[in-house]
């Protein structure tokens, strides 16, 4: 699904990867864990195509393409999705408006038939109500004035409704109380966990661990993953600490 070998990146000068490898199956679900400064946001940014990110160093494939010769778009009409930390606000654009011409645009990028207004509505009320969302959100103007829980429930909506490959999740715990938790673990797991699809869950804490069960944690450290285990890494983790486990 998804290959990166010693991939170096930077942003204004500034080295932030310094030789990140990694491999990632279809089926899998990877947990990335590591210090404020790892570089863990940016290797999500890098691989989303985010505007100011200059790789210097290495290759990533996804899904047998060259995931860096693709614009943003392509990207994500290949497949992948990037979830972000903190959803921006978009005023003026209802939720509705914004994730149709979203899919319609991955579909005619694929070739395939844009869906209707009627056929875009049920889909995207049958996400929400999964989520536990109310529906009247979805005519609200992307994220503003929602919550931070609300914000990450309509993120898991529009990657429900986009349906990717492959998921770059960056902090999709934060700011979530417990039942918030649950509902968005719940949405990772229903949408996600499946045999063609694939996750990278980027986070801080074990907490969302005990609801989308990686198969494998990777400790982010100066730019590089420095070592990899089982579930069982998250929790020693949190038992000692980065300094003690990445030492």
């Amino acid at each position: 699904m998804l290959r990166i070998e010693n991939l170096h990146a930077e942003i204004d000068g500034k080295p932030i990867l310094k030789g990140l490898t990694l491999t990632v199956s279809a089926g899998e679900v990877h947990a990335i864990m590591g210090p404020n400064g790892a570089g863990k946001s940016t290797l999500g940014y890098v691989l989303g195509g985010r505007p100011g990110y200059e790789v210097t160093e290495g290759s990533v494939t996804f899904a047998g393409e060259d995931l860096l010769e693709m614009e943003a778009d392509a990207r994500a009409a290949a497949g992948l999705f990037l979830g972000f930390q903190y959803p921006v606000e978009i005023p003026g654009v209802s939720n509705v408006q914004f994730l149709r011409e979203a899919l319609n645009a991955q579909r005619k990028a694929r070739d395939e038939k844009p869906l209707s207004g009627g056929e875009f509505l049920k889909l995207a009320r049958a996400q929400a109500d999964a989520l536990s969302m109310d529906a009247e959100m979805l005519k609200r103007p992307v994220n503003v004035g929602f919550s931070g829980g609300e914000k990450k429930r309509n993120e898991m909506v529009q990657m429900g409704i986009l349906d990717p490959k492959l998921a770059i999740l960056d902090e999709t715990d934060s700011g979530l109380d417990i039942d918030a938790l649950r509902i968005v673990g719940d949405g990772i797991n229903r949408i996600m966990r499946a045999p063609d699809k694939a996750v990278i869950l980027i986070t801080h804490y074990q907490r969302l661990l005990d609801y989308v069960k990686p198969d494998v944690v990777h400790v982010l450290a100066d730019g590089r993953i420095v070592r990899t285990g089982g579930a069982e890494l998250a929790l020693e983790l949190e038992r000692e600490g980065y300094a003690q486990v990445a030492a």
